[in-house]
């Protein structure tokens, strides 16, 4: 029986047109979703819940709309859900991390799931500084999970290159297949660990009907970093920016193109000519 953990982040969905203003990106009219690689994550934890059993727990932190997708991800087949207001808790990595890691600890997961990283601001930093500050082995941009018992691992083939971490034991490892920039490397670490998931990791599913009325009586509770941090000098610390966004602006609008007429040679000396005076390429 494995105790699972999911970190999921409502994102705006990958089709939208998204609309940047002085005073930030225009969120009245977007439409959001779960962000794409936590659903890789999502989908692995229920697999692994299917084949091991135990219980899996949704964890996000958000506004009140971001409800909408842990609603989703107890349709899909998660069992709880949690949301960690994200009101008051400044728009930093490290502060949304150690709140984040906060909430998870007295869950004492035996293993943390989480997308490589989120689509509308790339970082992909949160989770692993969760696994950081947790004292949790991890491994990033997984494509094939297997949870095995020590003695299972023992007798796997070519066990001496799996990468285990020297000096560590543990009832359960996970051997992971990770993609790493047109290949794979297969590590193993011992559980608790949280695992990152990269596309490719499997199929994730749809909610059905029956788990969108499931969905409804399944418990979704709301936690504020007050109540994680009280008041005082330590959640000063715990709340504190790091960073500050001092603007943020689209990208400039690209210029118009130009057509060079004349025979593929001229056309190839004007185009180097345009990238040596104007591009300032060459």
């Amino acid at each position: 029986m494995l105790k699972i953990v999911v970190l999921l982040k409502q994102t705006f969905d990958t089709e939208e047109k998204i609309v940047v203003t002085p005073e930030g990106v225009d969120e009245r009219d977007a439409k959001f979703v779960i962000n794409p690689y936590d659903e890789y994550a999502l989908e692995e934890a229920i697999r692994q819940r299917e084949l091991l059993g135990g219980q899996v727990i949704a964890v996000s932190c958000g506004p009140e709309r971001s409800q909408e997708a842990l609603r989703t991800a107890l349709a899909i087949g998660a069992d709880e859900a949690i949301r960690l207001e994200s009101d008051g808790l400044p728009d930093d990595s490290y502060a949304v991390a150690a709140a984040l890691a906060a909430v998870i600890e007295p869950l004492a997961p035996d293993l943390l799931f989480a997308g490589l990283f989120a689509v509308d601001s790339g970082a992909g930093s949160v989770a692993l500084q969760v696994a950081e500050r947790l004292h949790l082995p991890h491994a990033s941009s997984a494509v094939k999970v297997t949870i095995v018992s020590a003695g299972e691992l023992a007798s796997l083939p070519a066990a001496e290159a799996l990468n285990a971490p020297a000096g560590l034991s543990a009832e359960r490892y996970a051997v992971v297949e990770r993609d790493v920039e047109g290949d794979t490397e297969t590590v193993s670490i011992p559980l608790p660990a949280l695992i990152t998931a990269q596309q490719g990791l499997n199929e994730p599913r749809y909610p059905s009907l029956p788990g969108i009325m499931k969905a409804k009586r399944k418990p979704l509770r709301t936690i504020t970093a007050r109540e994680l941090f009280g008041s005082g000098a330590a959640a000063d610390e715990n709340m504190a920016n790091r960073t500050v966004r001092t603007q943020l602006l689209p990208p400039p609008p690209r210029a118009a193109g130009k057509i060079l007429p004349g025979t593929p040679a001229e056309q190839a000396a004007s185009l180097i000519s345009l990238l040596q005076t104007e591009a300032k390429l060459l």
